[in-house]
């Protein structure tokens, strides 16, 4: 399985890296992945979610947003 993130489908991103003399090479730029247990209250279970460290930030808050909508 990729490193993908669930909700904003961050991923893997590719560039170069740039020495002093501007040589340059290609490289991965890895998406912050991280595992987190959220509660669905729709089902009333814990469940694991693979989501960026960016998402997880503002996760109280996006929850709610969606729960009012």
């Amino acid at each position: 399985m990729s490193r993908t993130c669930s909700k904003t489908g961050k991923k893997t991103a590719f560039g170069n890296t740039r020495s002093h003399s501007m040589r340059h090479t290609r490289r991965a730029y890895g998406a912050n992945i991280q595992k987190k247990r959220v509660f669905d209250s729709a089902t009333g279970t814990f469940r694991t979610i693979k989501v960026a460290a960016s998402y997880l930030r503002t996760l109280a808050k996006r929850l709610q947003a969606g729960k009012r909508a």
